[in-house]
């Protein structure tokens, strides 16, 4: 497990950004290797709150991919159960997830596998917490009853079969999860403790999220840093020979 530790919520950012940059030239996908693992929640495809227009607007449309290579599930599917399990094969598919990049809520929860949910489970539906509810409430101006109650989520599982998982922390809200996530033991009230026992997780935080993990902790992961950073210097190039790239195929791990 490695914890990358920046001082602001930009820094935090860049150096994430940097990291799945030199890791997609890395991995050097292609036609039918490109995935989003889409959290859709029953609103129009067309919704300005929807998981869809939130990535096209957001993501998509700014880089160099073919619609045909993005998927994204539907959740106005007919059957949203068999929704879940098409995706599931579609990632076997694939080969497999190779780098998960997710966040957390402040009770630990990745994706919509919030407190509870099991640690194996797969992409399904979920019915949404109140917590969720009310904390999504202020993308749609405040009323409840226009907020969804469920939602099709990757599973705990799904996401620890990817061959490698990012999770970015910020702020002081996300500080007693970060703490649950890396000085406790695994507890299925806090998914996020999970990635424990994945082989290969990165938690990217900034100095507020940490304010709740012992001193010596923070101290160790600091000291680390040096070496952290030759993940992200120099950055890679889709214009670099494969030789080049393969010298640092697959980050270290701890």
């Amino acid at each position: 497990m490695k914890l990358i530790i920046l001082e602001t919520y930009s820094q935090a950012s860049e150096w994430a950004a940097k990291y799945i940059r030199n890791r997609i030239v890395q991995f050097g996908p292609g036609p039918g290797r490109f995935f989003t693992l889409g959290l859709p929640t029953g609103l129009p495809r067309d919704h300005p709150e929807s998981y869809h227009s939130f990535m096209w607007n957001n993501f998509f449309k700014h880089i160099d991919i073919s619609p045909e290579n993005v998927h994204i599930m539907d959740g106005n599917a007919p059957d949203l159960q068999a929704e879940c399990d098409a995706f599931e094969e579609k990632i076997k598919a694939a080969g497999g997830i190779e780098l998960f990049v997710g966040g957390i809520g402040p009770d630990g929860h990745v994706a919509f596998n919030e407190p509870g949910s099991s640690l194996v489970s797969r992409t399904r539906v979920k019915t949404l917490a109140v917590d969720t509810i009310l904390a999504n409430a202020r993308f749609f101006d405040g009323d409840l009853s226009k907020v969804p109650t469920m939602a099709l989520t990757v599973g705990v599982g799904t996401v620890m079969d990817a061959r490698e998982v990012m999770i970015l922390i910020t702020g002081a809200h996300k500080a007693f999860a970060l703490y649950k996530a890396i000085e406790e033991g695994v507890n299925h009230m806090w998914t996020v403790s999970a990635f424990q026992q994945h082989p290969n997780t990165v938690f990217v935080c900034d100095e507020d999220a940490t304010l709740e993990l012992r001193v010596k902790t923070v101290k160790y992961f600091k000291g680390l840093m040096l070496v952290h950073n030759k993940l992200v210097e120099p950055l890679y190039s889709m214009k670099e020979t494969g030789a080049e790239r393969s010298q640092s195929k697959k980050p270290y791990s701890d």
